[in-house]
């Protein structure tokens, strides 16, 4: 009997864990809850230096070709992944005619990313404060458009004879667009204009394309350093100057204004990134003539002269070094707020 009551308990247990593991497997599992998603900031700032050899824009040197410092901030609010707006500034340190203490710059716009099209729409604003005016003719009563004695008596008019306004600022109006073809090609195209180009009384338009090809991130190992070439092909139209850049002269009478020399710029360069920063290797270059060169910049450096540098518009036959051929090496950094200070 005691036999037979403990094959009975035994037979019942073993149904019962039969039974508890049937209702184990028939059970629904309670799903795991996904992690919230990150909080989208919609703040992000960008800010950066530089220090090049040479200050080149648009094929022209703004630092008399030597070495130059330049820094940026630019706040960024992005409404979508897709949309952003922005303010910025930088700073440039440089040489220019009007011996003026910097460039400073203030801009913003919007840009707005449609799949492989990445536009941006703005405005850019360029100020040269501290400058001096030097026309050795604008004394009062000449009628030269800003005439005064501080044209004159400013202790460093140039040799050659050149001219420049005390203010050169100027503002442009932009679009770009950037077009990501795959993970290692970019094309561009950019356009600017400005109805008062350096100051000068001419208006100005650039438009140039651009191209980028990035070499594969295990180009270098797991270095972490990367690598890119890029160039650039645009071109500069100008208009005709006011009357304080005018010449009058056997060959030609442009009292009211010189048509100012438009022309094509191109560059080329290869730059290593790692981390943060940036080494970029350029060549630059020009179309322009030593003549058109100093009719453009009125480089108060210059003392080329020459019999073959006289043209109609350049009647002291000065020529200028500023916008020819020329190698650049600059090495940056930039960062972000949300990336890099995190």
């Amino acid at each position: 009997m005691g036999i037979v009551m403990k094959k009975m308990v035994l037979l019942a247990t073993a149904l019962a864990l039969l039974s508890g593991s049937a209702l184990a497997a028939d059970m629904a599992v309670k799903a795991v809850k996904a992690p919230a998603p990150a909080p989208f900031d919609p703040w992000d700032v960008a800010f950066g230096s530089a220090i090049m050899n040479d200050y080149i824009f648009r094929g022209v040197t703004q630092s008399n070709h030597k070495p130059s410092v330049a820094a940026y901030f630019e706040p960024r609010y992005n409404f979508t992944k897709d949309v952003q707006i922005y303010v910025g500034t930088s700073f440039e340190s440089i040489s220019f005619p009007n011996r003026a203490a910097a460039e400073v710059d203030i801009y913003g716009g919007i840009r707005p990313t449609v799949g492989m099209f990445a536009f941006d729409f703005g405005l850019w604003g360029y100020l040269y404060p501290g400058g001096q005016c030097f026309n050795a003719a604008a004394f009062p009563g000449s009628g030269i458009p800003g005439s005064g004695l501080d044209c004159i008596i400013n202790g460093s008019l140039p040799f050659n004879g050149n001219v420049a306004k005390k203010d050169a600022s100027f503002y442009e109006g932009y679009a770009k667009v950037n077009i990501t073809l795959n993970d290692q090609w970019q094309v561009g195209v950019n356009e600017y204009y400005s109805p008062n180009f350096l100051n000068l009384g001419a208006w100005g338009n650039y438009a140039s394309i651009t191209g980028k090809w990035t070499a594969p991130s295990t180009t270098f190992g797991a270095s972490g350093v990367g690598m890119y070439i890029s160039g650039e092909f645009g071109r500069q139209w100008l208009g005709t100057s006011d009357a304080f850049y005018g010449v009058v002269s056997p060959l030609g009478n442009f009292a009211a204004g010189v048509p100012e020399p438009s022309y094509d710029t191109w560059n080329i360069g290869i730059g290593f990134t790692y981390k943060v920063f940036t080494l970029d290797l350029r060549y630059s270059d020009t179309d322009l003539s030593k003549a058109s060169c100093n009719v453009f910049t009125s480089d108060y450096t210059t003392r080329n002269l020459s019999a073959s540098f006289v043209t109609p518009t350049n009647p002291g036959g000065f020529g200028s070094s500023w916008c020819g051929a020329t190698g650049i090496a600059k090495l940056s950094a930039d960062l972000t707020a949300v990336t890099n200070l995190k």
